[in-house]
Order: C-alpha cells, then structure tokens, then sequence
C-alpha cells in the first residue's frame, strides 16, 4: 500500500529528516511518498496558521491518486475531517492515532508540544474527540516549530516537562506534540526510566504510519455517516 505523507507548509528544515525517520516504521511492501503544501505558512503554531493551510493540504489530498492512505504530518490535524469528506481512503493528523495508542498504554496522558499558542488548537482537538478526561495536562517547550533542528536541545527540553507532567500532573504516558519532535520518544523514554518512571513516550508521526497501515491491512476507511461525501455545487 501506498501512504501519502503531506507535509502541510511549503518549506520545512527537518522534512526530509522526519520522512526518513517515519520510512524506518514501514512495512516492507509499503510506500511512503512524501510531499510538501505548495504554498501556505512557513509552520503551524495556532488555528489561524491551521486555517491557511488547509486549503493547500485538500489540493494535495485531490492528487492522492492511488494512496491507500494520507498522513497530514501535523500534530494540530489541519483539514483532516474536510479530506476524510473529500476521500474514500483513511487520512489521519498527528494528534488522533498518538492519543488513541497512548491510551491502550496508560489511563492518564500528558501532551508535550512546541509553544502557548499551540494550546487552545490542541485543547479543541481533545474536546472534539471527547478525550478530555484521559488528558492531564499539555505541556510545551517553548521551542517554535523552525527551530526545532537542535535535536539535544529538544529532548533535553521536553525531557523536563515530561518529568513534571508525571510528578505534577499525575501523567503515567507522554505524547509528543509536535510531528516536528520525530526521532525523539526514546531517548526521552530512557531518561525517565532512570529516573524511576517506566512511562510510554508515544510518537505521533509512527503513531500515525502504523495506524494507516493497520486501516489497509483490515480495509478500513471513514464511515460515510460521518463523513458524508461532498454535495456538487458551486464553489468559488
């Protein structure tokens, strides 16, 4: 099967790094063709970003061709239920398929993310999946999405809001709230299991490989009753 990986900006530092970090998840068989927004903003830090690269992200999804399944390599899930509307294939964010394995894993989950003003988006994501009383807190570094490249700098920095979400928040699983953040759940798995906190650190981006293939592999796709196929009109 085929899985189209957009990345929803048009210029990213670390998107050839996350793709070849997510290809090391495939099964063998299975394809994973990235591909970038044309045009939209330079990251997404907020729902005003999210808005501005939907549009961008549906005509990517219009060219999903033969994909089995689409990843919008974005923890906010930007135009994710629109293309579940526009496809007849699964297409999943970042943010569903790492709370949902979290989870299975752990009764309360804390979400480390990038900056404040990624907050309220991810806050109206929990409410819309009804998640809310699993979720003990979200978290951020203080890192914006382009500068995340320092990579010991970033898990050194969530490292230490994952330690305060367990001893503070009462977390027992972390999920990392960026797709930006790829590549960094073990080693932050590790130092807080020296520190005495055998925790899940859940990856969004694998999160959300293994969740497509799984969708393939039953011949799973969105319900039509949800996602009711779009009316033929005008739209300019």
């Amino acid at each position: 099967m085929k899985i189209l990986n957009i990345i929803p900006v048009p210029g990213l530092p670390i998107a050839s790094e996350v793709a070849a970090f997510m290809e090391t998840v495939v099964n063998k068989g299975n394809e994973l063709v990235t591909v970038l927004s044309a045009y939209g903003p330079a990251s997404i830090e907020g729902e005003y970003d999210e808005a501005l690269a939907a549009p961008a992200i549906l005509d990517q999804c219009k060219n999903a061709g033969d994909a089995a399944g689409v990843f919008v390599n974005c923890f906010g899930d930007p135009g994710v239920r629109a293309a579940r509307e526009l496809l007849d294939i699964p297409v999943v964010g970042g943010f569903e398929p790492a709370v949902l394995l979290a989870m299975g894993l752990s009764d309360k989950i804390s979400i480390v993310t990038v900056l404040k003003n990624v907050i309220p988006m991810i806050r109206g994501n929990i409410a819309k999946a009804g998640f809310a009383e699993r979720i003990a807190s979200v978290r951020v570094v203080n890192i914006p999405v382009l500068e995340l490249s320092d990579f010991d700098k970033l898990v050194d920095s969530i490292y230490a809001e994952s330690k305060l979400a367990i001893e503070s928040d009462g977390a027992e699983a972390i999920v990392l709230g960026c797709t930006g953040m790829a590549g960094a759940a073990e080693q932050i798995r590790q130092k807080l299991l020296q520190d005495g906190y055998d925790v899940p650190v859940i990856d969004p981006t694998l999160a959300a490989v293994k969740l497509l293939e799984v969708y393939g592999q039953l011949k799973l796709k969105p319900s039509k009753l949800t996602y009711m196929p779009i009316r033929e009109k005008e739209r300019l």
